[in-house]
């Protein structure tokens, strides 16, 4: 094994073109961990996010991942199923957003077939869930902006029911309509503030709403009373970031025993150019499923 290994760093919190590579030694583990060759990464929002100051950085100045080795405490790594034909980077996005999509699902109120479950926008956590709600038996709903990626999620995965938000704003009655005045089961609630109130008035009583990500702000005076609107529905209103090794064996375990593929729209390459590239078109919003980059 080769003694060196291309890292990724930032320089400064500005831009992704802060990044640059660097040659350093692989690191040695220590008793408790193991070393990693790194095959694929999965890019996620908070990267975004963090890299360009928009939000703070998570648990302090911890490396991240972009690199060709990574040594990870051996309690924090789980077996993929030798037979499986997924891709390293399919296996690479079903880390975060798989286990974030099955604890949606799974972690509290275990989703049964038959019922509803409504995902907001096209990124990699709605389409992950989306997947697995449908192999669970469930109905499904998605929303977008986009007439044409609402068409092509359709198309691909069998969704079985859209609704463009910017054409009906007032996305909640249609949920109801669908639902013939039900509501739905499970919501995938990634708007956040902006659109935490339409995802309680179109929950069903007693149904789950996921809180996965922050896209949508509301103006403070406009901030819905979200305990006395989830106490009017009965509903479970929970913040989600990522979950467990157990949900991601569990996640890992039925995406194995289904044959499913996991949504990833796009791969770059483990140079300067395509990382930057990958950033780029990840800060666009325009994928439907996964970014990642293939180190091999």
């Amino acid at each position: 094994m080769a003694s060196k290994q291309t890292v990724f760093r930032l320089q400064s919190r500005q831009s992704i073109v802060d990044l640059t590579t660097s040659t350093e030694e692989i690191p040695k583990t220590a008793a408790y961990e193991v070393l990693v060759k790194v095959r694929s990464v999965a890019l996620n929002f908070r990267d975004l996010a963090i890299a360009t100051s928009r939000r703070f950085s998570y648990r302090g100045p911890v490396d991240g991942v972009l690199r060709n080795y990574l040594p990870i405490n051996a309690d924090s790594v789980i077996k993929v199923p030798k037979e499986s034909s997924l891709k390293a980077s399919q296996w690479a996005a079903l880390v975060c957003t798989g286990t974030t999509a099955w604890n949606a699902l799974y972690g509290n109120v275990p989703l049964k077939p038959g019922q509803t479950v409504l995902f907001q926008g096209t990124g990699g956590v709605s389409i992950t869930g989306l997947v697995l709600a449908k192999a669970a038996g469930a109905k499904t709903i998605i929303t977008s902006s986009s007439d044409e990626k609402l068409a092509y999620v359709k198309e691909k995965y069998g969704v079985d029911h859209t609704i463009n938000y910017k054409v009906h704003p007032e996305w909640a009655k249609e949920v109801q309509n669908i639902t013939q005045g039900n509501g739905v089961d499970y919501i995938f609630e990634n708007g956040g503030s902006g659109t935490i109130k339409q995802s309680i008035d179109c929950i069903a009583y007693g149904g789950v709403i996921s809180i996965i990500g922050f896209l949508s702000t509301a103006k403070q005076e406009d901030m819905p009373d979200v305990a006395a609107l989830a106490l009017s529905k009965g509903c479970i209103v929970r913040g989600i970031t990522v979950g467990s090794k157990q949900l991601l064996e569990e996640c890992v375990r039925f995406v194995g025993s289904h044959n499913l593929d996991i949504p990833v729209e796009k791969t770059f390459s483990f140079t300067e150019e395509g990382v930057r590239a990958a950033y780029k078109y990840l800060s666009e919003g325009q994928h439907i499923g996964k970014v990642c980059i293939d180190l091999e």
